[in-house]
């Protein structure tokens, strides 16, 4: 029985054989994929009081300042009902420096 059908001779090698054996062959690495830092950020570096109300913070800033994570953030935005009010800016969630002051803030241990 021929296998493979063709007009192949016995010098030829089959496509498996022609690769060598799977330690030959060099098989690049999968790179990592960057992630976003879902933890909880570093304490504020502004002082919230001497900041005007009418301006603004970012998700990050606003997760630094009532000390939870931006993940926790993204998910109050999704009830309009929530306590921490937000706006968005160019399509960006943005926070009221007075409703941030406002939002009850973890005990301290």
């Amino acid at each position: 029985m021929v296998r493979g059908g063709g007009m192949s001779g016995k010098g030829e090698k089959t496509p498996i054989e022609a690769l060598g054996p799977p330690s030959n062959r060099k098989i690049p690495r999968a790179t990592k994929r960057r992630r976003k830092n879902r933890g909880m950020p570093p304490p504020a570096t502004l002082d919230i009081n001497t900041l005007p109300g009418s301006s603004n913070l970012t998700a990050l800033e606003a997760a630094a300042v009532i000390r939870r994570t931006p993940g926790a953030l993204e998910q109050w935005r999704r009830d309009p009902n929530h306590a921490l009010k937000w706006r968005y800016v160019d399509g960006r969630p943005l926070y009221p420096v007075d409703a941030v002051r406002e939002y009850p803030s973890p005990p301290e241990p």
